[in-house]
């Protein structure tokens, strides 16, 4: 499982925009029909649980393993 770093890494990297700096990092971007992402970043250095980051990559991301890690 990656961690919060990997996670924040990939959205660097593919163009995500930081619009929120707090306790935790907030990523957002446009896909290309003119939907809006986010996803929630923690500034923690652990693993993302599993279950979690099914989630996360499904439900935020909306991209595949393969493509999340070509990206970190």
């Amino acid at each position: 499982m990656p961690s919060w770093k990997d996670l924040r890494k990939f959205c660097e990297r593919d163009g995500w925009e930081l619009y929120k700096n707090t306790g935790d990092y907030y990523y957002r971007k446009e896909d290309e029909f003119g939907n809006h992402k986010r996803v929630k970043v923690s500034k923690g250095s652990k693993q993302i649980h599993g279950h979690m980051w099914h989630e996360i990559l499904k439900k935020q991301l909306q991209v595949t393993k393969e493509y999340f890690n070509s990206k970190t």
